[in-house]
């Protein structure tokens, strides 16, 4: 892939980079001399089994498995079902991955890209640089015919510093007023939107004034980002512009991280509601609205 094609500071990785990387080739697009990533994989189902077990199964050569509701989150309560974790937490959890601030990190799931979003927009909001996302997961680099190797990998302790505010966030206060005056993106399937079902939260609904914008359209249908220009269509259609304020949540901020990432690719600065609906809803005080977009 050549810089003119995918430019060096993209969110996204392709196979073909990743594995020159591993490889100590260095691609066209990566500065000369820098190091080797710190590989991370991150599959996750929000409904299990734990993504462990695909681990143990094959992983990308020399990945460290980085368990989503424990490394990237806090335990569940009023902040929510994945709560930001605080900053000592999330440094000694990168440190144990080998996570370094002067190397890049890559981050891979299972190809819904929601648990490498939530690995990658963590990482950059506790201040690392130089963070990417496999685009395809694990079922492209498998679909290239590269090794994916069963042994665990023990990685060599980190140094890497947490420094919390590397990108904005929303909260619900926040949150309710982007949607009132700006664009808030409700990422979350559309009958769980309209309240039509609800199988995790107490709560069914939306917050009021929030557009639906599953994150099913940011993907083809072999689990790679769409184009940029596509991605900018979709958002422009629902309001997104650069000069609009956007923010995304979906049910914990797992799923709106994905969405963070796709309006990233499409040039369009978005802001996560780490929280998401399961924080909306622990205060009784705020509105629930039910039905279709607002229009």
């Amino acid at each position: 892939m050549s810089s003119a094609s995918r430019p060096e500071q993209s969110p996204l990785i392709q196979v073909e980079e990743l594995a020159a990387a591993l490889d100590g080739e260095p691609a066209p697009d990566v500065r000369d001399n820098e190091p080797g990533p710190t590989v991370l994989d991150v599959r996750w189902r929000l409904a299990g089994p734990p993504g462990i077990a695909d681990y143990r199964a094959g992983h990308l050569p020399g990945a460290v498995y980085c368990d989503l509701d424990r490394d990237l989150a806090a335990p569940a309560g009023a902040g929510g079902r994945h709560p930001l974790p605080d900053p000592e937490r999330f440094q000694t959890a990168m440190r144990r991955l080998g996570v370094r601030n002067d190397r890049p990190v890559v981050v891979y799931d299972g190809g819904d890209a929601m648990g490498a979003a939530r690995g990658w927009w963590c990482l950059r909001y506790f201040g690392h640089p130089g963070v990417r996302v496999l685009d395809g997961g694990y079922p492209a680099w498998q679909a290239a015919g590269l090794a994916c190797p069963t042994e665990p990998v023990t990685a060599e302790p980190g140094d890497f510093l947490a420094m919390p505010g590397g990108l904005p966030v929303l909260d619900a206060d926040l949150a309710a007023g982007v949607a009132r005056t700006a664009l808030l993106l409700d990422v979350r399937a559309a009958e769980r939107y309209r309240a039509e079902t609800e199988p995790i939260d107490p709560v069914a609904g939306h917050i009021p004034g929030a557009v639906n914008a599953p994150i099913a359209g940011n993907l083809t249908p072999a689990g790679s980002f769409r184009p940029a220009a596509e991605l900018r269509a979709r958002y422009g259609a629902l309001g997104a512009r650069p000069d609009v304020p956007t923010g995304a949540y979906c049910g914990s901020g797992v799923a709106a991280a994905q969405t963070v990432l796709a309006l990233t690719l499409a040039g369009l600065p978005a802001t996560l509601y780490p929280g998401s609906w399961s924080n909306w809803i622990t205060d009784p005080q705020r509105p629930v609205a039910i039905g279709p977009d607002p229009g």
